[in-house]
């Protein structure tokens, strides 16, 4: 099996070598292609990479290419990773938004929209690349923001799923808090790309079927530990019985986490210096395993979620548990509230055919109201990333709920365009 990896060069790709190597009987790859434009940072990753396999017995094929499409030529899978503008344009999008009290974020608010809006066109063509040399391969995309990446893959025709490490990372917490298996713990998941809610927790047997939920067990015994990982009240929880995404904290403590970033400043700045502090760890010729620093960088588990994904995609394994996982997907009904159209991510069932998304309980309003808010912008901003345009811009920005006033997002339009032209042609 060959596996390329569009984005190669990221410094989280020796996790995602840890995990090949320690699953390799759940995904059995041939060949590893790195691909990135970046060849002095790819050779670094490229060599742990190498180290790591080797540590492992691993007895895949390592190959670095800056050309995506003999990277891509013939593969099962690629794996998009993208970073378009690097840290740099990160930094940006997290800064121009505190100048109108808007929360700071990459994936989010308006600095959400400004990644998308170059993101999207990049990835657009390198999935068009891979479909002419690769035609059969399956796209997995963790490249943010995920749920209007993925949106715009499946429009595109692309065979394509979206990757999160959110419900992976939430999975693993759990079975650790209540001294359960892992890979038994089923979550009842559901919502948008970093806009999801935990609202059971189950046991399932090798057939999938799944034992009492323990959601209240969890809470009532471990409620505090995890109000201090999402950074949001253990009232809350108690009083939606539900465990919110780290990421809900932007929607449902917006004003305090504005005050926060004005002071202690952007994780883009914290995220920067550990990938020059990574980078420089990786030119070490000894070190064959991923660093402790890693854990810092951000995509917990990523690695474990990708191998999972592709496995099932490519038809490995048989165990009907180890198929259904945490996907983007479109909705095809599933919340009824939403177009079929829409990407959600829940539950799915992954096979050769691709992802299917499995019914969900009935959402209450709290819930389903912010979920078809962000839901509507996401499909503004796909239209902006596709068609470019000012008015695209302000409209997309008025729709988003952490934004929603005219003069605030005719503010940030003129910042998102002056921060964003290097990468948006259509803005210059």
């Amino acid at each position: 099996m060959k596996l390329a990896v569009v984005g190669g060069g990221s410094t989280y790709t020796p996790e995602l070598a840890d995990g090949l190597g320690r699953l390799r009987e759940t995904l059995p790859v041939d060949e590893l292609v790195l691909v990135d434009p970046v060849l002095e940072r790819l050779e670094s990753v490229g060599a742990v990479v190498r180290r790591i396999l080797a540590r492992y017995g691993h007895p895949a094929r390592v190959v670095l290419t800056d050309d995506l499409d003999a990277g891509a030529e013939g593969a099962d899978a690629v794996l998009f990773q993208l970073r378009v503008g690097g840290q740099q344009a990160r930094a940006q999008d997290e800064a121009w938004p505190l100048d109108c009290g808007c929360v700071g974020q990459e994936t989010t608010g308006a600095g959400g929209l400004a990644k998308a809006l170059r993101t999207v066109p990049v990835v657009l063509d390198a999935a068009e690349r891979v479909r002419r040399v690769a035609p059969q391969a399956w796209i997995v995309d963790f490249t943010n923001p995920v749920g209007i990446v993925t949106r715009a893959l499946l429009d595109a025709g692309h065979r394509a799923v979206g990757l999160c490490n959110v419900a992976i990372t939430f999975q693993r917490r759990f079975a650790a808090l209540l001294d359960v298996a892992p890979d038994r713990l089923r979550l009842d998941h559901v919502g948008l790309n970093h806009l999801t809610w935990e609202r059971g927790i189950h046991v399932v047997d090798d057939l999938g079927a799944p034992g009492p939920d323990l959601l209240p067990r969890l809470l009532a015994e471990h409620g505090a530990t995890i109000a201090a990982d999402i950074e949001l009240p253990v009232d809350l929880m108690y009083r939606q019985n539900t465990v919110p995404s780290y990421y809900l904290r932007y929607f449902y403590a917006h004003d305090a986490v504005v005050s926060a970033q004005r002071h202690t400043g952007s994780r883009a700045e914290e995220v920067a210096a550990i990938e020059r502090e990574l980078l420089e760890l990786y030119k070490d010729p000894t070190l064959d395993t991923k660093p402790e620093l890693l854990e810092r960088r951000g995509g917990a588990y990523y690695s474990e979620a990708a191998v999972a994904l592709v496995a099932a995609l490519m038809g490995k394994g048989t165990d009907e548990a180890a198929r259904v996982q945490v996907a983007d997907v479109r909705n095809n009904g599933i919340l009824p509230f939403l177009p079929d159209d829409a990407v959600i991510e829940v539950q799915s069932r992954i096979d050769a055919n691709g992802a299917t998304p499995l019914p969900v309980a009935p959402v209450g309003p709290l819930q389903a109201g912010l979920i078809a808010h962000v839901a509507a912008y996401e499909e503004l901003a796909l239209d902006a990333a596709l068609h470019g345009g000012r008015d695209r811009v302000f409209t997309a920005l008025l729709a988003h709920p952490l934004v929603g006033q005219y003069d605030i997002a005719e503010s940030l339009t003129d910042r998102l365009l002056a921060a964003g032209k290097e990468h948006l042609p259509w803005a210059r």
